[in-house]
């Protein structure tokens, strides 16, 4: 994939259905690391993925586990720019944490939902506890709608519902008591998102006024 292609087509969600695979891990934090390394070097997913499956770059206990979690990272890696995986990196731990949290919500369009919907509406509205009840709430509205939501078993929802609790917790959107945490944009992150619309800073529990100063920079 060239990776200098047009943004606005590189973040478009391939299906208007909802993926849940992101049930295979968590943020990926350490494992993203080498995988971005890679790219970076050779600027080919496909040569990142046999340097992955060749070396376990990613550590995985079992390969059954290497394959399932490599192909959920580059998965999510393939839709930053070239600039987001250079800050993913060469960042802070927080930087890089708001960059697999942006490379998440825009594969998963789930949770980019429940970001959005969910969690900054909450931060604007001052209500900063985030619980199971939001989820299973906001979960039964969505089905309405897809039915792909319909068809999970309830220890899949489960499952689904602890994924994304501990992703959020990862990536430092909650604290660890659920609690929404306030999010500083660096004016480096700040900068590898210039192209972007308004909408996807809403995956972050920001105000409209730092949005606005966001795209203005």
């Amino acid at each position: 994939m060239n990776m200098e292609m047009d943004f606005d087509r590189r973040c478009v969600m391939a299906d208007l259905k909802y993926n849940m695979s992101f049930t295979a891990g968590g943020l990926f934090l350490l494992e993203s690391l080498p995988v971005a390394e890679a790219y970076l070097q050779f600027r080919s997913w496909e040569k990142v993925n046999e340097l992955v499956l060749a070396e376990n770059t990613i550590q995985s206990k079992t390969n059954a586990s290497l394959v399932r979690f490599n192909r959920e990272i580059v998965s999510r890696l393939q839709l930053l720019t070239d600039d987001q995986i250079k800050l993913l990196v060469e960042g802070s731990i927080a930087e890089r944490k708001l960059i697999l949290w942006v490379a998440i919500c825009r594969k998963h369009k789930f949770i980019n939902d429940f970001a959005t919907e969910v969690i900054r509406e909450k931060f604007l509205q001052l209500n900063f506890k985030v619980t199971y009840k939001d989820f299973d709430i906001f979960f039964n509205k969505k089905s309405e709608w897809h039915d792909e939501l319909d068809h999970l078993t309830d220890s899949s929802r489960s499952k689904v519902r602890q994924v994304l609790f501990r992703m959020m917790r990862e990536s430092d959107i909650l604290l660890d008591n659920d609690e929404i945490n306030r999010i500083h944009l660096t004016s480096r992150f700040i900068e590898t998102m210039k192209r972007t619309n308004r909408a996807e800073f809403s995956i972050f529990p920001i105000t409209e006024l730092e949005i606005t100063k966001a795209l203005d920079v």
